[in-house]
């Protein structure tokens, strides 16, 4: 299992998946460009100590991370509000990379269409979306708990 996080806006979010997936044992590729500097403070702060030991490959762009996920033969499956599998019906595999899309845009169309499965959590009517380290914990949650990958 890993997540994948797709130019992400806020550190502060960014800093957070890391210590959730720092905790959890799970790594977690950000594809650039990032709407902030890696080494912002509310990076830092959001992540603690947890961050520096987070399992975080940086690919430059989504073409580079693309050729990744492609060679490690594993499933896409993107966290999206305008996914057609409910999270509770989604059927995940220990290989599945968890894709996150940025806070203020979600994926583009192309890098939709690359998705082996698209997944929404549901939510009451009227409201748009999660914060996004919220929907990774949720997610990835549930992704671990079918797998029976949770840590010891």
């Amino acid at each position: 299992m890993r997540l994948a996080l797709y130019q992400p806006d806020q550190a502060g979010n960014v800093g957070t998946i890391l210590r959730l997936a720092a905790c959890l044992g799970v790594p977690v590729d950000v594809i650039e460009p990032c709407g902030f500097p890696w080494g912002d403070r509310a990076l830092k702060r959001a992540g603690m100590d947890y961050a520096e030991i987070a399992n975080v490959t940086r690919h430059a762009d989504w073409a580079r991370w693309a050729r990744f996920a492609s060679g490690a033969r594993r499933r896409i499956v993107l966290l999206t509000t305008s996914g057609a599998i409910r999270l509770d019906q989604a059927r995940f595999e220990a290989d599945d990379i968890l894709l996150i899309g940025s806070e203020s845009a979600g994926v583009p169309a192309d890098v939709h269409a690359c998705a082996d499965q698209r997944v929404r959590i549901p939510q009451i009517p009227g409201t748009r979306s999660l914060n996004i380290a919220v929907a990774a914990g949720i997610a990835l949650a549930e992704a671990l708990r079918q797998t029976g990958r949770w840590p010891e």
